[in-house]
């Protein structure tokens, strides 16, 4: 029998008693008078004045939150935090909250509340509940049903929760806390692991594609001219339709915009269209992020996706495609957005070795990048993994039988 278990049969074999959250804590709405902070109450050491967006992962990111003056503060008719409160959001990212145990005072924004504890429920434990599935549920029975669902401190207060014995809240916290430690660990581990075979991919990249001058070298207009597609007008695409067009904003994910087969097919055989296995290339946005081309019917979008059209008697596309990696060329920055012209791409010089020496180095740049990639995938689904596990678990602490009930 576990130490929780022995706990449970010591102070509620009988089961555990479900109260209304206002009946266990005290609720603090954040400021809805006309009297917001602006920009002159704001100082670089002043008082936190949260908002949702400086909440992440059950933590007030206080080192990028706004400060605002003492004065200000204290005319202010909302919550005043302290330490050891949970910040709730109300609006927006609704249910997103955080424990407060890293500062002692502070205030929140309209869309935010604060929920203090009283003496027979432990804040951290608190904190739990409110991240756990019994907190959805009874979002669920209170969201007002709107387009764009809002929450009051009313309602949160209503929400039922078990409150067991403060022993019995100790021990789940204690427990909760090791887990989540442990996950966090884990989790710093997966990415620093990642992180170090990206950097050991690109040095190795680099390593073979550097030959000093025993490889003649060439730019890229030698090998084939810069290709764009025929400019697309927006009264030509459509949310839904025959082939996919993407822009710079959907290059290698999934398109929002579409033309007819019809456009496609006329423009396809009149104007420059890649063929497959060309590597695309952004001009603009994330600048030098390449997309090998699948040869499955698409359009993209001219000027901001562009291709070289190069002869493979001189250059392997797959070559080609680990060459822009190391991004060969100057990106101008003289206007108001930094991209990649035409000429840009077009004096890029780069080393040009055999066929032969070509195909050796893609062989060798193929099983590297394959590890590198199996372990980018396969780092989101174990911190998933391990997540879903840590949800489970919390869960299953947090399922006690009503007293009630018993």
């Amino acid at each position: 029998m576990s130490k929780l278990d022995e706990l449970i049969e010591q102070y509620c074999p009988n089961g555990v008693e479900y109260k209304m959250l206002n009946n266990v804590a005290l609720f603090f709405n954040g400021d809805r008078g006309k009297n917001y902070p602006s920009k002159s109450d704001l100082v670089e050491n002043g008082i936190p004045y949260i908002n949702a967006g400086d909440i992440d992962t059950g933590i007030v990111k206080i080192d990028s939150c706004n400060r605002i003056t003492r004065d200000k503060y204290c005319s202010l008719g909302g919550a005043k935090i302290r330490r050891y409160d949970v910040i709730y959001c109300l609006r927006g990212s609704i249910g997103k909250n955080a424990y407060i145990d890293n500062f002692d005072e502070g205030t929140v924004a309209s869309s935010l509340c604060v929920i203090r504890a009283k003496q027979e429920l432990m804040p951290k434990y608190m904190y739990y509940v409110l991240n756990s599935n019994i907190e959805l549920k009874q979002r669920l029975i209170f969201n007002n049903g709107a387009a764009q669902p809002n929450l009051s401190a009313a309602s949160v207060g209503r929400y039922v929760i078990p409150v067991p014995p403060l022993p019995v809240q100790q021990e789940i916290v204690r427990i909760l806390d090791t887990f989540t430690e442990l996950t966090a660990e884990l989790t710093a581990e997966l990415t620093a692991e990642l992180t170090a075979r990206k950097l050991q991919y690109s040095y190795y990249r680099n390593k073979l594609l550097t030959f000093g001058d025993v490889v003649e070298r060439t730019t890229l207009s030698e090998i084939g001219k810069v290709c764009m597609c025929k400019r697309i007008m927006k009264n030509e695409t459509s949310s839904q339709g025959d082939i996919p067009f993407y822009k710079i904003g959907t290059f290698g994910g999934t398109p929002n915009a579409f033309i007819s087969k019809e456009t496609f097919d006329d423009y396809k055989n009149k104007y420059s269209y890649p063929k497959k296995g060309d590597i695309l290339i952004s001009a603009a946005g994330t600048i030098g992020r390449t997309v090998v081309f699948d040869g499955k019917p698409a359009y993209f979008q001219d000027s901001n996706i562009v291709w070289i059209a190069n002869d493979e008697s001189k250059a392997l596309n797959t070559y080609l495609n680990y060459i822009y990696q190391t991004s060969p060329w100057n990106i101008s920055t003289g206007g108001t957005i930094a991209r990649l012209y035409n000429d840009n791409i077009a004096n890029a010089v780069i080393p040009l070795p055999s066929l032969e020496k070509q195909k050796e180095i893609v062989e060798k740049l193929d099983v590297f990048s394959e590890i590198t990639s199996d372990l980018e995938k396969g780092l989101p689904k174990e911190i998933e993994l391990r997540t879903k596990q840590y949800e489970y678990y919390r869960d299953k602490l947090l399922n006690f039988k009503r007293k009630d009930d018993a």
